[in-house]
């Protein structure tokens, strides 16, 4: 099934909006918004290119809107639809509104039937919508993409060929072997620390040693609670979980119940298994004395925590609470797995107290090699890729703020500031210079200051022959999953995002990694630059580059994370002046 509209699609569907139907500019305006459009012909204008003429407009609708162009209920993509609508003969309008019609209301005259038909819920990829660009001859694809109710089984089922997982490298296998050995020495007692670079494995190592010591527990009704921080990562453990499952032909099936954005289990479902939980679900429903959470922390017989370094907010001090009030003091094996297992402040401690009885890491006692520089021996392996770290920096037009001003109270740069740099158009025009430089068909992923920046951004590359979307927390998870798969295949060239993309999304073949948000916060800018340090043996790609757009911010604190990154780039950091 296609997700993501083709060349031949856009290049149709522009031509019946203009051609065919003579769509005005002001309709493909109060689409992409008035402010927008206005920014767009100023950043055109600096690249020595007319303002967008009314091809080039609809094409950067359909680009920014994608499957979704027709889709949602504010009066703008109203307006569009109702005059779509206009075009249609009585007959075809008549014929439209006796398949879709309003049972509250007995219409006959076509003139009436256009506003109700446009105003008509938009369910994407639903009868209506299909029936909507059937009658104006759209390529299908532009009813939308179906989305399924996640409280509901569908009716229907896709069927995936199944991949072959492949082998565990060597490295991997012998800390697999190592993380059993503890478990089956301590038991209940567990208390342990799996420390990787990203991109080295560590889903897959714990996933592998966890089901494997789980198997004879779960017939006995017990959980394996796995914890992460966004949907995301929750989404991505389901997956690496039951590919595990399926790989060890296992004669007995797994369940495995989702417990993150917002889904209601009930707890007479409860059966054993596997329990993919977020920490803020898990926070917010021990606060409420969820009956789900409260029978799993009882039966559980091992918790995995993702992304540890969170582990010392008090979010999991509440669970670590409530886990001893129901399991006993013992508790059960409890697992952190991270990149970055070493803090520099009072979390320390708690992190020690919590995981790290036994820090399980890689061993190459053969190789001389990892022990001088373990970055250095994962690339010559090509387990990691090489990255190339170019620096833009902004010397010539110093930022002079005051520190209240800009820090939030993490100590990262407040949204405030963020929106700021957002807003400023000489740093927007140097951005898009560079992203015109990188080759074509490279996939680029960009991460930008706000969701409007990441918006913005996409829709200049795409006015200027580039192919780039956006997504951010507020697209939906179908058009994002769709977004995201066209990326991988190479349907769309650049990814810009705002907040989503740092942590389980899984693209091993990105080239380019381009930071136009400063942070300062190091966990933040490793997952971002994780993104595209996997190698060749990992199916990415032998280098990387990442560039880092940086900003002469005068009297302020903490230094800009790149800065404490220097050991990781093995092509000397190029450092260029904005121009």
């Amino acid at each position: 099934m296609k997700e993501f509209p083709t060349d031949d699609d856009i290049s149709k569907i522009v031509t019946l909006l203009i051609d065919t139907y003579n769509v005005p500019d002001r309709l493909m305006k109060g689409i992409m918004g008035k402010e927008q459009v206005n920014q767009l012909n100023r950043m055109l204008q600096d690249f020595s290119q007319q303002t967008m003429g009314s091809y080039q407009m609809a094409r950067l609708v359909v680009m920014q809107k994608g499957a979704d162009v027709f889709s949602g209920s504010g009066q703008s993509v109203r307006d569009l639809r109702k005059f779509l609508l206009k075009k249609l003969n009585d007959d075809a309008v008549k014929a439209l509104y006796e398949q879709h019609p309003n049972p509250k209301k007995k219409i006959t005259t076509p003139s009436y039937m256009y506003g109700e038909l446009a105003a008509k819920k938009w369910i994407p990829g639903g009868r209506w919508p299909k029936a909507f660009v059937r009658a104006l001859g759209l390529p299908t694809i532009f009813a939308g993409l179906s989305q399924k109710n996640g409280k509901k089984k569908a009716v229907y089922e896709d069927v995936t060929p199944q991949k072959k997982v492949p082998k565990l490298v060597p490295y991997q296998e012998d800390m697999k072997q190592r993380m059993l050995e503890v478990l089956n020495r301590e038991g209940n007692h567990t208390r342990c620390m799996l420390s990787l670079p990203t991109g080295g494995g560590k889903t897959r190592i714990a996933v592998e040693s966890f089901i494997e010591w789980m198997h004879p527990r779960f017939y006995d009704g017990k959980y394996m609670l796995w914890i992460a921080q966004s949907e995301e990562l929750c989404e991505q453990a389901i997956t690496c979980i039951s590919d595990m499952w399926i790989d060890k032909e296992f004669s007995e099936s797994l369940r495995i119940y989702r417990y993150f954005g917002g889904t209601e289990p009930d707890p007479d479902d409860l059966t054993g298994g596997v329990v993919v939980a977020s920490i803020r679900q898990i926070y917010s429903r021990l606060q409420n004395d969820d009956l789900f959470i409260q029978e799993v922390l009882q039966d559980c017989g091992a918790m995995i925590i993702d992304e540890a370094h969170h582990a010392a907010s008090h979010m999991y001090a509440q669970l670590f609470e409530k886990a001893e009030e129901h399991a006993g003091k013992g508790l059960f094996a409890v697992c952190g797995l991270t990149a970055t297992p070493g803090r520099s402040d009072e979390s320390t401690y708690t992190l020690v107290d919590r995981f790290e009885a036994y820090l399980i890491k890689p061993e190459f006692q053969w190789s001389e090699t990892y022990h001088r520089n373990p970055l250095a021996y994962f690339r010559d392996e090509g387990y990691l890729a090489r990255p190339k770290h170019i620096v833009y920096e902004n010397n010539s037009r110093p930022i002079e703020v005051k520190e209240e001003e800009v820090f939030d109270h993490f100590g990262d740069f407040a949204p405030e500031f963020l929106r700021v740099l957002a807003a400023d158009q000489e740093r927007n025009k140097l951005i898009t210079k560079r992203l015109m430089e990188i080759p074509h068909g490279a996939p680029s992923l960009v991460y930008a200051c706000t969701v409007e920046h990441a918006e913005f951004l996409a829709s200049v590359m795409n006015a200027l022959g580039r192919k780039a979307v956006s997504i951010s927390a507020k697209t939906s998870k179908a058009q994002r999953n769709m977004y995201i798969d066209a990326f991988k295949r190479g349907d769309i060239e650049f990814l810009f995002n705002y907040g989503v993309l740092t942590t389980g999304f899984d693209a091993p073949k990105t080239e380019y990694i381009i930071i136009c948000r400063p942070t300062t916060s190091a966990v933040l800018y490793e997952q971002i630059i994780g993104r595209g340090l996997r190698g060749p043996k990992f199916g990415g790609t032998s280098e990387c580059t990442i560039i880092d757009f940086a900003d002469n911010i005068l009297n302020l604190g903490p230094p800009l994370a790149y800065t404490r990154f220097h050991h990781l780039w093995e092509l000397k950091e190029e450092v260029l002046p904005a121009k």
